[in-house]
């Protein structure tokens, strides 16, 4: 399964950089996986055996609209037709990792109650850079669960800023 996952990504990835639209079509590709495994009633509607292809294929038609480019809704689209929505997270993860390696960075996850500005996207970035040594790529996702502060993984090493971990330490600490 996971050679099918690596075909897939690699697939998206030379379509979408031959279309010159890597950055773009990845940066919407994570957003709607997020959005899919974020929302309970959307991943059960995309991923139902029951569900005709074509119903699958209007209803990301008509969530992305012309929030994505068309190739992004195009290839998400056959992802669906083809039966690959449930292993849709996976197949954006391993894309995401082949286009920040391809630009010889790192990915670092970044979960936070609230979106974070450029500019705080930036001193993020660069905190991160410097703890990690590592040049980084930053996926930023809104988390409400994090009530406060935010959540970094960068390859296996977690860094918690969250205010639930600080109480936490401090409650371990008492």
């Amino acid at each position: 399964m996971a050679d099918r996952i690596d075909g897939y990504a690699q697939g998206i990835f030379d379509i979408a950089r031959a279309e010159g639209a890597l950055d773009s079509v990845e940066n919407e590709l994570f957003q709607f996986s997020q959005r899919v495994q974020d929302n309970e009633q959307l991943r059960e509607k995309l991923t139902g055996r029951s569900l005709p292809v074509e119903r699958g294929q209007a209803i990301v038609e008509d969530l992305l609209g012309q929030k994505a480019s068309m190739l992004t809704v195009n290839l998400i689209s056959f992802l669906v037709g083809t039966g690959r929505a449930r292993e849709l997270p996976e197949i954006v993860d391993r894309l995401v990792q082949r286009a920040a390696a391809d630009r010889q960075r790192e990915v670092a996850e970044v979960r936070s109650a609230i979106m974070l500005d450029a500019e705080q996207q930036r001193r993020l970035t660069e905190a991160l850079e410097k703890s990690t040594g590592k040049q980084i790529e930053l996926k930023v996702i809104q988390d409400p669960s994090v009530i406060g502060g935010l959540v970094a993984r960068v390859g296996d090493t977690v860094i918690d800023g969250t205010v639930r971990r600080r109480l936490e330490q401090l409650r371990e600490s008492l």
